[in-house]
């Protein structure tokens, strides 16, 4: 059996007055698509944020591929390049075209010198066309500059770019929160399809009507899972639960 994508083993993150986290067990299997629920404040981006290795613990630990998270910085850059994140805000790059967008998916594989000539040349144009291709994106948009591009251009841009790194984790926080529903339920379908194993997703989200297609779906309130339940097995008192004494999603 494969190791998990990811394993959080006992992880704590402290907070203020309460912890972030307390006590977090996950493991994320290839080929599952995994939904983290749960009110706002409830833990669900800082466990994202630690799931990429950009937020420190205070406890526990994270495995990746079932390799511990190297203490080199050169060896964890290693380890991140094959888990990719679509922010809610899809932090492109404006003042960049779609091509050297897309080909941001592939700095940490090229190093410096090649990540200069992407702002200087057209680079991999093949590659690029080929995963707008997949997004249902004209390649003729490659020279157009990112601020350009509609809304849900620029959602489809960001899945793109994660396709041009090739990621085996791929983690989503909200992305959906600012959409309306038509084009909300468009970029799931997309980024659903583009997770088959040996990929894996986790995506955080604040609709629980959106959870057709995930194969489990986790409960976080405040900090801590309150339920890991495949997503056909989810009761409606697990959701009131989850959500009790805040406004309803």
């Amino acid at each position: 059996m494969p190791a998990p994508v990811l394993e959080l083993r006992g992880v704590r993150v402290n907070g203020r007055q309460q912890p972030r986290l307390d006590r977090i067990d996950l493991s994320v299997q290839p080929g599952e698509r995994i939904a983290l629920l749960g009110p706002s404040g409830a833990g669900k981006s800082t466990l994202l944020a630690v799931a990429n290795g950009l937020q420190a613990m205070d406890q526990g630990q994270v495995l990746w591929s079932g390799e511990p998270i190297a203490k080199g910085a050169r060896l964890r850059r290693r380890q991140q390049r094959r888990i990719g994140t679509l922010w809610q805000e899809l932090r492109l790059i404006d003042e960049l075209s779609v091509q050297q967008n897309l080909n941001c998916g592939r700095l940490a594989q090229w190093g410096w010198p090649r990540a200069l000539l992407n702002l200087l040349l057209p680079l991999e144009t093949e590659a690029c066309s080929a995963a707008l291709r997949q997004l249902d994106l004209d390649p003729s948009l490659l020279n157009q500059s990112v601020a350009d591009l509609s809304g849900g251009q620029r959602q489809r841009v960001a899945i793109a770019r994660l396709l041009r790194q090739d990621p085996v984790l791929w983690l989503a926080d909200e992305p959906l929160s600012s959409l309306d529903p038509r084009l909300a339920q468009d970029l799931l379908a997309l980024l659903l399809q583009q997770t088959e194993a040996p990929r894996a997703l986790v995506m955080s989200l604040h609709r629980p009507d959106l959870l057709a297609g995930f194969s489990r779906v986790v409960g976080l309130r405040e900090g801590r899972i309150l339920f890991d339940v495949p997503a056909n097995a989810l009761k409606d008192e697990a959701l009131q639960r989850l959500y009790a004494g805040t406004p309803a999603p």
